[in-house]
Parts: C-alpha cells; sequence; structure tokens
C-alpha cells in the first residue's frame, strides 16, 4: 500500500536584509499588524494541506522567540546558516524526525508575503505527480540587455524561453537534501533550490504564478507589498 506524503515547508529567515537600509532586518519589518515573516507563515498555514513549518533563523534571534508565540506547534524553528542553502539544509534537518524522505517540502522566501492561496494550492496539485518538483515563476516580459562591466549594451537576449523564479520551490525531502549536499561538497553556492536539483541532474518544472509574489527587497517594495496585501482582500 503506497502512503501518501505529506507536505512541509522550510522558511529560511536568517538573512539581515542589507538591502533595505535598515537596522531591523526585513522579516521583521511592520506589514500592517504584523511583521513582514507573519504574514508570509500565515499564508502557508492558511492551506491545510502544509503539516507544519520549519523557520530557520540567527541563533538568539529574540524577535522570533516573541512572534513563534502567535503560532501553533505547527510552526517550529532551527539555527540558520551562514547563507541560504545552509538554512534550508538546517531546516531539512529539523524535519527529519517528522517527516520521509518521499514528502514534499516548500521552500518559501520569508520576504514574500504576498503568496497568493490559489498558487500555492496549484503549485501542490500540478507538481505532485511528478518525479523531480519544481518552482512557482513568471515567464519574463521585458526585454533583457546583455552588458559589459561599463554599462554598455552587448546584445538583447531572446527572452522567449526565460522565466522569473519565485518561490515556494517544491521538491522531494531526500532528493532536495542529497542535491543541496552535493553541491556543497562540490563548493557550489545555489541561489536557489532548483539550481541544486538541477546540479544533481534534475529537471525540476515551472508553475507559473502571479507577479504579485513579489520579494520584499528594497524599502520601495515594503508599501507595494501594503498595496498588494490591500488589493488582494478586496479581491
Amino acid at each position: 500500500m503506497n502512503v501518501r506524503p505529506r507536505y512541509w515547508a522550510v522558511v529560511p529567515a536568517a538573512g539581515k536584509g542589507s538591502r533595505m537600509r535598515s537596522d531591523i532586518p526585513k522579516q521583521y519589518l511592520p506589514l500592517g499588524a504584523h511583521t513582514v515573516l507573519e504574514c508570509t507563515l500565515e499564508r502557508l498555514l492558511a492551506n491545510e494541506a502544509i503539516a507544519g513549518i520549519v523557520v530557520a533563523v540567527s541563533p538568539g534571534d529574540e524577535t522570533w522567540a516573541e512572534i513563534s508565540q502567535r503560532f501553533d506547534e505547527r510552526v517550529f524553528s532551527t539555527d540558520g546558516g551562514a547563507e541560504r542553502v545552509h538554512s534550508v539544509l538546517a531546516g531539512l534537518g529539523a524535519l527529519a524526525s517528522r517527516a520521509g524522505a518521499e514528502d514534499w517540502v516548500l521552500v518559501h522566501d520569508a520576504a514574500r508575503p504576498c503568496l497568493r492561496a490559489a498558487d500555492l494550492q496549484k503549485l501542490i496539485d500540478e507538481l505532485t505527480p511528478t518525479t523531480w518538483g519544481g518552482i512557482l515563476a513568471m515567464p519574463v516580459r521585458d526585454t533583457l540587455k546583455r552588458c559589459a562591466a561599463d554599462g554598455a549594451i552587448e546584445t538583447t537576449v531572446d527572452r522567449s524561453s526565460l522565466w522569473h523564479a519565485l518561490t515556494p520551490q517544491m521538491f522531494r525531502l531526500g532528493q532536495l537534501a542529497q542535491a543541496l549536499q552535493s553541491s556543497l561538497a562540490a563548493g557550489r553556492i545555489v541561489t536557489d533550490e532548483a539550481q541544486a536539483i538541477e546540479f544533481v541532474g534534475g529537471t525540476p518544472r515551472v508553475v507559473e504564478g502571479h507577479s504579485d509574489n513579489i520579494k520584499i527587497t528594497r524599502p520601495d517594495d515594503l508599501p507595494m507589498a501594503e498595496l498588494i496585501l490591500a488589493a488582494q482582500e478586496r479581491a
């Protein structure tokens, strides 16, 4: 008898967000009545398929210690690392006692609080039958230029097959852990989980999401996220 896999989330939240030019890490900036991270976690928890979420935070993170009290036992934490890949691996390790190797893990940026419920469900529905999983993404819409170091345009890039990677990124726990470990052993610091899967020969898929699934990176992203959340509430 086949055992139905479960779905878990890993949220790397150990970064400092220096591009926000704030003393407060971007995941803890206020967004409405809560913080960015709280809004992000609520979006994931709203989907009943998510069995639990592990948040990878900086060791001794006092802000998380306070915020975590708002959530039930489905949300727990572990110490993150220097880079995203280290935090994700730590999160996978923290899941080892609760999840199986064939369970699915959705890695989602702490600073993406505008994830649509429909996009999250679409990702789960479309990727569950696959071998390698995949990611939420958007087709590239703008004209792309490849430039020299001095800013001179060298060529216009064909965008017809290019996609802008978003999160969540959804993979089997065992496959993802092995892929991340292999890429690190080879000296590769991957910037997203799909890159690690690609490194070991996997072929993840893209699932088209929406452009309002923005990542808060710069100061003007925060008011934009507030507008998006308000519009989603009205929809």
